[in-house]
């Protein structure tokens, strides 16, 4: 069948010092040079990096979502 489709589902964490959007696309961005095909990026957890009480860092955790290519 044509429309049949089989996705892999591969989570990332992205940084930045300065806030979670940052983080999230620089995990987009950076898994988007070595997979090809992204669907769907879910962010399923933020997170900080603490240090002497001041934040440092946005951390987000994202399920990337990529369709398998076809054998044929």
């Amino acid at each position: 069948m044509a429309g049949d489709s089989v996705y892999k589902i591969t989570e990332i964490i992205g940084t930045s010092t300065t806030s979670w959007e940052d983080a999230a696309k620089n995990a987009v961005e950076t898994a988007s040079k070595t997979l090809r095909d992204l669907r769907v990026a879910e962010i399923v957890k933020l997170d900080l990096v603490v240090e002497d009480g001041k934040v440092v860092a946005y951390r987000a955790r994202v399920n990337l979502s990529f369709k398998y290519e076809s054998g044929k």
